[in-house]
């Protein structure tokens, strides 16, 4: 596990599967490139969640890839862009394995609701509170057939959200659905 140095926080957690995850997703041929049916996906699931930024994420030993992305104003750009206090953050396609709490969600294999991440002491020093104003996140991982979570689903607010049973209840659905549609693109379907 990554510690911080001044604080001793828990940032990040070791990634044991990296690897593993890593030969998957190219066998797959994802989690390198945008895919539009991934951002229709995630357009989806920002609708279904009430939510302005959600993500299909794919995670590598270094960085994390967004190849479905969902922004409230639609710009789909190479990095993460906004500062700490910006109007109106913006997220690109990839994001420093450091930042943000998929990658918990991977390692843990279980989904993660973060009303608030300001009330968890784990995860308000996060890169993401002060570069993005990420306050809220609801996500839940992409496990597939082979047993290997893939990288994870994901919203994130601005704002804190109650997202409630109801909203864990949908990412999960939506994490299931969307795994369905990874194996029926191996299998040749559509």
């Amino acid at each position: 596990m990554t510690y911080e140095p001044t604080g001793h926080l828990l940032l990040t957690p070791v990634d044991r599967e990296a690897p593993t995850r890593v030969r998957r997703l190219r066998q797959l041929g994802m989690g390198d490139r945008p895919d539009p049916a991934f951002d229709a996906f995630a357009h989806r699931l920002a609708r279904a969640a009430g939510a302005p930024y959600s993500m299909v994420n794919f995670i590598d030993e270094s960085r994390q890839f967004f190849a479905g992305l969902h922004t409230p104003d639609g710009v789909r750009g190479g990095g993460l862009m906004a500062g700490a206090g910006a109007a109106a953050p913006g997220i690109g396609r990839h994001m420093a394995r450091d930042h943000g709490y998929c990658p918990h969600v991977v390692v843990r294999r279980k989904a993660l609701v973060l009303e608030d991440v300001c009330d968890y002491p784990r995860f308000a020093g996060n890169p993401v509170v002060d570069e993005i104003g990420i306050r809220s996140y609801l996500g839940a991982p992409l496990i597939d057939r082979t047993n290997t979570a893939l990288g994870t689903v994901c919203v994130v607010d601005t704002e804190p959200r109650a997202w409630g049973r109801a909203g864990l209840e949908t990412i999960k659905s939506l994490a299931a659905e969307l795994v369905e549609q990874i194996h029926r693109r191996e299998d040749g379907g559509c």
